[in-house]
Protein backbone atom coordinates (compact mmCIF):
# COMPACT_ATOMS: atom_id res chain seq x y z
CA UNK A 1 0.00 0.00 0.00
CA UNK A 2 3.34 2.38 0.70
CA UNK A 3 4.68 1.45 -2.38
CA UNK A 4 1.37 2.42 -4.17
CA UNK A 5 0.96 5.88 -2.83
CA UNK A 6 4.04 6.78 -3.26
CA UNK A 7 3.87 5.87 -6.78
CA UNK A 8 0.85 7.79 -6.82
CA UNK A 9 2.25 10.74 -5.05
CA UNK A 10 5.37 10.64 -7.07
CA UNK A 11 3.00 10.76 -10.27
CA UNK A 12 0.98 13.49 -8.91
CA UNK A 13 3.96 15.83 -8.13
CA UNK A 14 6.32 15.61 -10.96
CA UNK A 15 3.80 16.55 -13.81
CA UNK A 16 6.26 19.31 -13.98
CA UNK A 17 10.17 20.03 -13.98
CA UNK A 18 11.72 22.50 -11.16
CA UNK A 19 9.61 26.10 -11.64
CA UNK A 20 11.75 29.10 -12.09
CA UNK A 21 10.94 32.45 -10.30
CA UNK A 22 7.11 33.89 -11.09
CA UNK A 23 7.34 36.68 -11.88
CA UNK A 24 5.37 38.69 -9.43
CA UNK A 25 2.22 40.01 -11.47
CA UNK A 26 -1.08 39.04 -12.46
CA UNK A 27 -0.85 37.69 -16.13
CA UNK A 28 -4.87 38.09 -17.81
CA UNK A 29 -5.42 35.03 -19.71
CA UNK A 30 -9.05 36.10 -21.01
CA UNK A 31 -11.23 39.08 -20.66
CA UNK A 32 -14.50 40.11 -19.78
CA UNK A 33 -16.12 41.66 -23.03
CA UNK A 34 -18.84 43.04 -20.50
CA UNK A 35 -17.09 44.49 -17.56
CA UNK A 36 -17.76 47.89 -16.63
CA UNK A 37 -15.39 50.74 -17.31
CA UNK A 38 -13.25 52.38 -14.04
CA UNK A 39 -10.10 54.53 -13.56
CA UNK A 40 -8.38 54.18 -10.91
CA UNK A 41 -6.31 57.60 -10.89
CA UNK A 42 -2.89 57.10 -9.26
CA UNK A 43 -2.77 58.75 -5.45
CA UNK A 44 -1.10 62.54 -5.15
CA UNK A 45 1.58 62.12 -3.15
CA UNK A 46 2.27 58.29 -3.66
CA UNK A 47 5.69 58.46 -6.22
CA UNK A 48 7.49 57.84 -2.54
CA UNK A 49 5.63 55.12 -0.91
CA UNK A 50 6.77 51.47 -0.73
CA UNK A 51 3.22 50.12 -2.79
CA UNK A 52 1.56 52.02 -4.98
CA UNK A 53 -2.11 51.60 -3.52
CA UNK A 54 -3.48 52.94 -6.47
CA UNK A 55 -2.32 50.23 -8.65
CA UNK A 56 -3.07 47.74 -6.69
CA UNK A 57 -6.50 48.62 -6.35
CA UNK A 58 -6.57 48.94 -9.93
CA UNK A 59 -5.06 44.98 -10.61
CA UNK A 60 -7.57 44.17 -7.56
CA UNK A 61 -10.49 45.59 -9.78
CA UNK A 62 -9.32 43.85 -13.00
CA UNK A 63 -8.98 40.49 -11.99
CA UNK A 64 -12.43 40.68 -10.40
CA UNK A 65 -13.54 40.07 -13.91
CA UNK A 66 -16.50 42.69 -12.75
CA UNK A 67 -13.94 45.83 -14.31
CA UNK A 68 -12.10 47.21 -16.57
CA UNK A 69 -9.68 49.55 -15.52
CA UNK A 70 -8.67 52.79 -17.74
CA UNK A 71 -4.80 52.71 -18.64
CA UNK A 72 -3.15 55.40 -17.19
CA UNK A 73 -1.52 56.90 -19.98
CA UNK A 74 -5.21 57.10 -21.41
CA UNK A 75 -5.61 59.76 -18.64
CA UNK A 76 -6.05 63.29 -19.69
CA UNK A 77 -6.02 64.40 -16.08
CA UNK A 78 -5.07 63.03 -12.41
CA UNK A 79 -7.33 65.02 -10.42
CA UNK A 80 -6.78 63.53 -5.95
CA UNK A 81 -10.03 64.85 -5.13
CA UNK A 82 -13.67 65.02 -6.04
CA UNK A 83 -13.54 68.85 -6.17
CA UNK A 84 -10.97 68.65 -8.91
CA UNK A 85 -12.60 66.25 -10.96
CA UNK A 86 -14.24 67.62 -14.54
CA UNK A 87 -16.66 64.91 -14.82
CA UNK A 88 -17.24 65.67 -18.78
CA UNK A 89 -13.30 64.67 -19.57
CA UNK A 90 -14.17 61.04 -17.77
CA UNK A 91 -17.48 60.70 -19.79
CA UNK A 92 -15.77 61.28 -22.72
CA UNK A 93 -13.88 58.33 -21.86
CA UNK A 94 -16.76 56.54 -21.38
CA UNK A 95 -15.56 55.54 -17.58
CA UNK A 96 -18.38 54.79 -14.92
CA UNK A 97 -16.51 55.38 -11.84
CA UNK A 98 -13.73 57.31 -10.66
CA UNK A 99 -11.40 56.29 -8.00
CA UNK A 100 -9.12 59.29 -6.51
CA UNK A 101 -6.83 59.71 -3.62
CA UNK A 102 -3.32 60.80 -1.96
CA UNK A 103 -1.24 59.32 0.44
CA UNK A 104 1.15 61.38 3.13
CA UNK A 105 2.93 60.31 5.98
CA UNK A 106 1.79 60.01 9.60
CA UNK A 107 4.26 59.46 11.99
CA UNK A 108 5.93 56.25 11.35
CA UNK A 109 2.57 55.28 8.72
CA UNK A 110 0.75 57.04 6.31
CA UNK A 111 -2.59 58.23 5.52
CA UNK A 112 -4.42 57.50 2.95
CA UNK A 113 -7.96 59.03 1.62
CA UNK A 114 -9.60 57.65 -0.72
CA UNK A 115 -13.11 58.50 -3.19
CA UNK A 116 -15.11 56.57 -5.41
CA UNK A 117 -17.05 58.42 -8.00
CA UNK A 118 -20.41 57.78 -9.97
CA UNK A 119 -18.96 59.21 -13.45
CA UNK A 120 -22.48 59.17 -15.31
CA UNK A 121 -24.18 60.29 -12.28
CA UNK A 122 -21.82 63.20 -11.19
CA UNK A 123 -21.74 62.44 -7.64
CA UNK A 124 -19.59 61.38 -4.73
CA UNK A 125 -20.57 57.49 -3.78
CA UNK A 126 -17.78 56.74 -1.07
CA UNK A 127 -15.20 58.44 0.94
CA UNK A 128 -12.99 57.55 3.80
CA UNK A 129 -9.40 57.55 5.88
CA UNK A 130 -7.13 54.94 6.09
CA UNK A 131 -3.86 54.47 7.74
CA UNK A 132 -1.23 52.08 7.98
CA UNK A 133 2.41 51.30 8.52
CA UNK A 134 4.98 50.81 5.75
CA UNK A 135 4.64 47.12 5.57
CA UNK A 136 0.50 47.05 5.28
CA UNK A 137 0.47 49.42 2.96
CA UNK A 138 -0.27 46.09 0.79
CA UNK A 139 -3.48 45.47 2.78
CA UNK A 140 -4.35 49.50 3.06
CA UNK A 141 -5.11 49.13 -0.74
CA UNK A 142 -6.68 45.49 -0.77
CA UNK A 143 -9.26 47.33 1.93
CA UNK A 144 -10.08 50.21 -0.55
CA UNK A 145 -10.61 47.70 -3.32
CA UNK A 146 -13.05 45.94 -0.87
CA UNK A 147 -15.00 48.98 0.02
CA UNK A 148 -15.15 50.17 -4.11
CA UNK A 149 -16.15 46.99 -5.10
CA UNK A 150 -19.37 46.18 -2.84
CA UNK A 151 -19.83 50.26 -3.24
CA UNK A 152 -20.78 49.07 -6.53
CA UNK A 153 -21.86 45.60 -7.28
CA UNK A 154 -23.79 45.07 -3.65
CA UNK A 155 -21.37 42.21 -3.18
CA UNK A 156 -18.86 42.03 -0.70
CA UNK A 157 -15.34 41.97 -1.95
CA UNK A 158 -12.60 39.44 -1.13
CA UNK A 159 -9.52 41.34 -2.00
CA UNK A 160 -8.05 40.99 1.73
CA UNK A 161 -8.94 37.48 2.03
CA UNK A 162 -5.58 34.85 1.41
CA UNK A 163 -4.84 32.00 -0.21
CA UNK A 164 -2.96 28.24 1.01
CA UNK A 165 -1.08 26.57 -1.69
CA UNK A 166 1.94 23.80 -1.50
CA UNK A 167 5.00 23.86 -4.27
CA UNK A 168 7.59 21.08 -4.69
CA UNK A 169 11.09 21.65 -6.08
CA UNK A 170 13.84 18.88 -7.32
CA UNK A 171 13.61 15.66 -8.39
CA UNK A 172 13.74 12.29 -6.73
CA UNK A 173 15.39 12.01 -3.28
CA UNK A 174 16.16 15.81 -3.72
CA UNK A 175 12.51 16.53 -3.46
CA UNK A 176 11.72 19.54 -1.12
CA UNK A 177 8.07 20.63 -0.62
CA UNK A 178 6.46 23.67 1.22
CA UNK A 179 3.12 25.16 2.41
CA UNK A 180 2.20 29.09 1.50
CA UNK A 181 0.03 31.63 2.53
CA UNK A 182 -0.14 34.35 0.15
CA UNK A 183 -2.01 37.43 -0.44
CA UNK A 184 -5.42 37.11 -2.68
CA UNK A 185 -3.41 38.37 -5.01
CA UNK A 186 -0.70 35.98 -4.74
CA UNK A 187 1.92 38.60 -3.28
CA UNK A 188 3.23 38.53 0.34
CA UNK A 189 3.76 34.95 -0.05
CA UNK A 190 5.24 33.19 3.82
CA UNK A 191 5.95 29.47 4.16
CA UNK A 192 4.12 28.11 7.13
CA UNK A 193 5.82 24.52 6.68
CA UNK A 194 8.88 22.93 4.72
CA UNK A 195 9.56 19.01 4.70
CA UNK A 196 11.58 16.67 2.28
CA UNK A 197 8.01 14.32 2.01
CA UNK A 198 4.96 15.42 0.54
CA UNK A 199 2.36 18.12 1.77
CA UNK A 200 -0.93 17.80 0.30
CA UNK A 201 -4.81 19.23 0.84
CA UNK A 202 -4.38 22.57 2.96
CA UNK A 203 -7.67 23.73 4.25
CA UNK A 204 -8.33 26.55 6.00
CA UNK A 205 -10.71 27.04 9.29
CA UNK A 206 -13.43 29.09 9.37
CA UNK A 207 -11.85 31.87 11.02
CA UNK A 208 -8.64 31.73 9.12
CA UNK A 209 -6.44 31.54 11.70
CA UNK A 210 -5.48 27.69 11.43
CA UNK A 211 -5.24 25.23 8.66
CA UNK A 212 -5.63 21.73 8.58
CA UNK A 213 -3.40 19.79 5.85
CA UNK A 214 -1.90 16.45 4.68
CA UNK A 215 1.98 15.99 5.46
CA UNK A 216 3.78 12.59 5.00
CA UNK A 217 6.96 13.51 7.83
CA UNK A 218 6.26 10.38 9.11
CA UNK A 219 6.30 8.22 5.76
CA UNK A 220 3.16 7.51 5.85
CA UNK A 221 -0.23 10.42 5.46
CA UNK A 222 -1.29 11.95 8.96
CA UNK A 223 -3.75 14.96 8.88
CA UNK A 224 -2.08 18.33 11.09
CA UNK A 225 -3.42 21.16 12.70
CA UNK A 226 -1.67 24.73 12.71
CA UNK A 227 -2.18 27.64 13.84
CA UNK A 228 -0.89 30.29 11.74
CA UNK A 229 0.04 32.72 14.21
CA UNK A 230 1.97 30.77 16.97
CA UNK A 231 3.24 28.03 14.85
CA UNK A 232 1.62 25.32 17.10
CA UNK A 233 0.17 22.74 15.32
CA UNK A 234 -1.38 19.09 16.51
CA UNK A 235 -1.17 15.81 14.98
CA UNK A 236 -5.20 15.13 14.50
CA UNK A 237 -4.74 11.22 12.28
CA UNK A 238 -2.10 8.85 12.10
CA UNK A 239 -3.91 5.42 11.14
CA UNK A 240 -3.02 2.80 9.09
CA UNK A 241 -3.42 3.44 5.18
CA UNK A 242 -4.67 6.24 4.03
CA UNK A 243 -5.60 9.68 6.14
CA UNK A 244 -6.39 12.21 3.43
CA UNK A 245 -8.49 15.42 2.18
CA UNK A 246 -9.53 17.10 5.58
CA UNK A 247 -12.02 19.54 5.31
CA UNK A 248 -13.55 21.98 8.00
CA UNK A 249 -16.79 22.47 8.88
CA UNK A 250 -18.74 25.96 8.78
CA UNK A 251 -18.80 26.16 12.99
CA UNK A 252 -15.19 25.21 12.68
CA UNK A 253 -15.46 22.12 15.76
CA UNK A 254 -15.41 18.98 13.00
CA UNK A 255 -13.21 18.34 10.27
CA UNK A 256 -14.58 15.77 7.44
CA UNK A 257 -12.00 13.29 5.92
CA UNK A 258 -11.10 10.35 3.88
CA UNK A 259 -9.40 7.71 5.66
CA UNK A 260 -8.90 4.25 4.51
CA UNK A 261 -8.08 2.48 8.33
CA UNK A 262 -11.23 0.04 8.25
CA UNK A 263 -10.67 -0.87 4.18
CA UNK A 264 -11.51 1.32 1.60
CA UNK A 265 -11.34 5.17 1.81
CA UNK A 266 -14.46 5.92 2.91
CA UNK A 267 -15.64 9.43 4.71
CA UNK A 268 -15.79 10.31 8.44
CA UNK A 269 -15.93 12.85 10.55
CA UNK A 270 -13.85 13.99 13.40
CA UNK A 271 -15.12 16.21 16.34
CA UNK A 272 -11.90 17.79 16.97
CA UNK A 273 -12.26 18.61 20.73
CA UNK A 274 -13.18 14.66 21.19
CA UNK A 275 -11.10 12.88 18.62
CA UNK A 276 -14.20 11.08 18.42
CA UNK A 277 -14.97 9.52 14.60
CA UNK A 278 -18.63 9.30 12.74
CA UNK A 279 -18.47 7.19 9.78
CA UNK A 280 -20.47 8.42 7.27
CA UNK A 281 -19.84 5.80 3.79
CA UNK A 282 -19.76 2.20 3.84
CA UNK A 283 -18.86 1.20 0.38
CA UNK A 284 -16.32 -0.87 -1.61
CA UNK A 285 -16.03 2.06 -3.36
CA UNK A 286 -13.07 4.99 -3.17
CA UNK A 287 -14.81 7.24 -1.55
CA UNK A 288 -12.87 10.84 -1.19
CA UNK A 289 -12.24 14.84 -1.20
CA UNK A 290 -15.66 16.16 0.91
CA UNK A 291 -16.84 19.40 1.12
CA UNK A 292 -19.33 20.77 3.55
CA UNK A 293 -22.47 22.71 2.54
CA UNK A 294 -22.30 26.21 3.85
CA UNK A 295 -25.23 25.42 6.28
CA UNK A 296 -23.25 22.80 7.39
CA UNK A 297 -26.45 19.99 7.37
CA UNK A 298 -24.64 17.80 3.95
CA UNK A 299 -21.46 17.09 2.15
CA UNK A 300 -20.51 16.28 -1.11
CA UNK A 301 -17.38 14.32 -2.28
CA UNK A 302 -15.81 12.40 -4.81
CA UNK A 303 -16.83 8.34 -5.41
CA UNK A 304 -15.91 5.84 -8.08
CA UNK A 305 -19.19 3.33 -7.09
CA UNK A 306 -20.10 4.55 -10.27
CA UNK A 307 -17.47 2.72 -12.13
CA UNK A 308 -15.85 7.06 -12.61
CA UNK A 309 -15.03 9.64 -10.20
CA UNK A 310 -18.56 11.10 -9.91
CA UNK A 311 -19.76 13.66 -7.06
CA UNK A 312 -22.10 12.60 -4.16
CA UNK A 313 -24.22 14.83 -1.43
CA UNK A 314 -24.45 12.98 2.00
CA UNK A 315 -27.19 14.39 4.25
CA UNK A 316 -25.96 14.21 7.61
CA UNK A 317 -29.55 14.16 8.96
CA UNK A 318 -31.33 11.38 7.46
CA UNK A 319 -27.89 9.46 5.94
CA UNK A 320 -29.01 9.53 2.52
CA UNK A 321 -26.42 9.75 -0.24
CA UNK A 322 -27.63 11.23 -3.78
CA UNK A 323 -25.84 11.49 -6.84
CA UNK A 324 -25.27 14.80 -8.44
CA UNK A 325 -23.07 14.60 -11.32
CA UNK A 326 -24.47 12.85 -14.89
CA UNK A 327 -22.54 15.03 -17.40
CA UNK A 328 -19.17 13.04 -18.78
CA UNK A 329 -17.08 10.24 -17.46
CA UNK A 330 -15.41 12.07 -14.72
CA UNK A 331 -16.52 14.94 -12.30
CA UNK A 332 -14.45 15.39 -8.93
CA UNK A 333 -13.15 17.50 -6.21
CA UNK A 334 -16.54 19.30 -5.40
CA UNK A 335 -16.54 22.78 -3.64
CA UNK A 336 -20.27 24.68 -2.88
CA UNK A 337 -20.70 28.22 -3.73
CA UNK A 338 -20.96 30.05 -0.47
CA UNK A 339 -24.85 30.79 -1.16
CA UNK A 340 -25.20 26.60 -2.02
CA UNK A 341 -27.14 26.83 -5.08
CA UNK A 342 -23.77 25.77 -7.28
CA UNK A 343 -20.92 23.20 -7.21
CA UNK A 344 -17.34 24.36 -8.53
CA UNK A 345 -15.56 20.99 -9.73
CA UNK A 346 -13.24 19.26 -11.78
CA UNK A 347 -14.71 17.73 -15.23
CA UNK A 348 -12.71 15.80 -17.95
CA UNK A 349 -14.15 17.04 -21.21
CA UNK A 350 -12.30 16.16 -24.74
CA UNK A 351 -10.00 18.66 -23.73
CA UNK A 352 -8.86 17.48 -20.78
CA UNK A 353 -9.32 18.28 -17.08
CA UNK A 354 -11.33 22.04 -16.77
CA UNK A 355 -12.92 23.78 -13.70
CA UNK A 356 -16.66 23.81 -14.34
CA UNK A 357 -20.02 24.87 -12.29
CA UNK A 358 -22.58 22.72 -11.73
CA UNK A 359 -26.32 24.14 -10.73
CA UNK A 360 -27.61 22.03 -8.61
CA UNK A 361 -31.11 22.63 -8.91
CA UNK A 362 -31.23 21.29 -12.79
CA UNK A 363 -28.03 19.86 -13.07
CA UNK A 364 -26.84 21.61 -15.92
CA UNK A 365 -22.87 21.95 -16.45
CA UNK A 366 -21.15 24.51 -17.52
CA UNK A 367 -17.10 25.03 -18.08
CA UNK A 368 -15.70 27.78 -17.10
CA UNK A 369 -11.50 27.32 -17.97
CA UNK A 370 -9.92 26.95 -20.84
CA UNK A 371 -6.77 24.99 -20.24
CA UNK A 372 -6.44 21.52 -20.20
CA UNK A 373 -4.51 19.92 -17.05
CA UNK A 374 -6.75 21.98 -13.66
CA UNK A 375 -6.75 20.56 -10.40
CA UNK A 376 -8.22 21.70 -7.09
CA UNK A 377 -10.63 24.01 -7.29
CA UNK A 378 -11.33 26.42 -4.70
CA UNK A 379 -14.38 29.41 -4.15
CA UNK A 380 -13.61 32.97 -3.29
CA UNK A 381 -15.94 33.11 -0.01
CA UNK A 382 -18.02 35.47 -1.77
CA UNK A 383 -18.15 33.35 -4.72
CA UNK A 384 -17.18 35.55 -7.64
CA UNK A 385 -14.20 33.77 -8.59
CA UNK A 386 -12.59 30.20 -8.57
CA UNK A 387 -8.63 29.65 -7.51
CA UNK A 388 -7.21 26.21 -9.18
CA UNK A 389 -3.88 24.99 -9.74
CA UNK A 390 -3.09 24.59 -13.86
CA UNK A 391 -0.41 23.53 -16.33
CA UNK A 392 2.01 26.54 -17.79
CA UNK A 393 4.16 24.63 -19.92
CA UNK A 394 5.90 21.88 -17.96
CA UNK A 395 4.92 23.66 -14.73
CA UNK A 396 1.84 24.11 -11.89
CA UNK A 397 0.75 27.30 -11.45
CA UNK A 398 -2.15 29.28 -9.83
CA UNK A 399 -5.15 29.98 -11.45
CA UNK A 400 -8.27 32.14 -11.40
CA UNK A 401 -11.19 32.31 -13.13
CA UNK A 402 -15.08 34.11 -12.72
CA UNK A 403 -17.58 32.23 -11.42
CA UNK A 404 -19.26 32.97 -14.99
CA UNK A 405 -16.24 32.31 -16.87
CA UNK A 406 -15.81 35.26 -18.55
CA UNK A 407 -12.24 36.22 -17.36
CA UNK A 408 -9.65 34.24 -16.01
CA UNK A 409 -5.91 34.58 -15.18
CA UNK A 410 -2.47 33.55 -13.86
CA UNK A 411 -1.03 34.71 -10.10
CA UNK A 412 1.96 35.27 -8.72
CA UNK A 413 3.34 32.31 -6.57
CA UNK A 414 6.34 31.40 -4.01
CA UNK A 415 9.16 29.33 -6.19
CA UNK A 416 8.67 25.73 -7.22
CA UNK A 417 5.37 23.59 -8.68
CA UNK A 418 2.36 24.69 -7.65
CA UNK A 419 -0.46 22.47 -6.29
CA UNK A 420 -3.27 22.85 -4.44
CA UNK A 421 -4.40 26.10 -3.70
CA UNK A 422 -7.05 27.08 -0.96
CA UNK A 423 -9.42 30.04 -0.87
CA UNK A 424 -9.18 31.23 3.17
CA UNK A 425 -12.53 32.77 4.21
CA UNK A 426 -13.50 36.54 5.04
CA UNK A 427 -10.95 37.11 7.80
CA UNK A 428 -13.17 39.81 9.62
Amino acid sequence: MKAMMTAWLTAALLLASQLAQANLTIEITRGNESATPIAVVPFAGGEGLPEDVAQVVHDDLERSGYFEPLPRRQMMDQPSESEQVRFGDWQALDTRYLVVGSAEREGDGYRLRYELLDVSGEQRMLGEVVTADAGGLRGAAHYISDQVFEAITDIRGAFSTRIAYVTSQGVGDDMQFALYVADADGHNSQQVLSSREPILSPSWSPDGGKLAYVSFETERPAIYVQELGSGKRARLTDFQGLNSAPAWSPDGRRLAMSLSKDGQPDIYVMDIASRNLQRLTRDSAIDTEPSWAPDGRSLVFTSDRSGGPQLYRHDLGSGEQKRLTFTGNYNARGRFSPDGESLFLIHRSDRGYQVARQDLDSGRLVTLSDSRWDESPSVAPNGTMVLFATQQGNSGVLGAVTADGRASFRLPSARGDVREPAWSPFLN
